[in-house]
């Protein structure tokens, strides 16, 4: 069974940086992409970014130039540089892994990221 466990979360003030880590544990496993959605109150969850194993990168049109995802396949880890952070970005930000032979979606704990204005 493989576990996600993220940090990195926490309070920042608007413009601020923060970097969220996501390290996959357990079972060895073949990765199809990891990335992260976030859930912002009152909002329905929706994705920040993604990488696949072949180092393709998607993000959100609002996250674009603000947010950098990258990976570390020695470390299993995902990680998310967040700059410029904005009120609108607080939410509770979930990393996911797609194993490559299926399965469905595995998902970490989440972590709290408030920005203040």
């Amino acid at each position: 069974q493989v576990h996600l466990v993220e940090s990195g979360g926490g309070l920042v003030q608007a413009g601020g940086s923060l970097r969220l880590s996501c390290q996959a544990s357990g079972t060895a496993v073949s990765i199809n992409s990891m990335g992260w959605y976030r859930q912002a109150p009152g909002k329905e969850r929706e994705l920040v970014a993604s990488i696949t194993s072949g180092r393709e990168i998607n993000y959100a049109d609002s996250m674009k130039g603000r947010f950098t995802i990258s990976g570390d396949n020695a470390k299993n880890t995902v990680y998310l540089q967040m700059n410029g952070l904005k009120p609108e970005d607080t939410g509770v930000y979930r990393c996911y892994l797609l194993p490559m032979l299926g399965g469905g979606l595995v998902w970490g704990q989440g972590t709290q990221v408030t920005v203040s204005s």
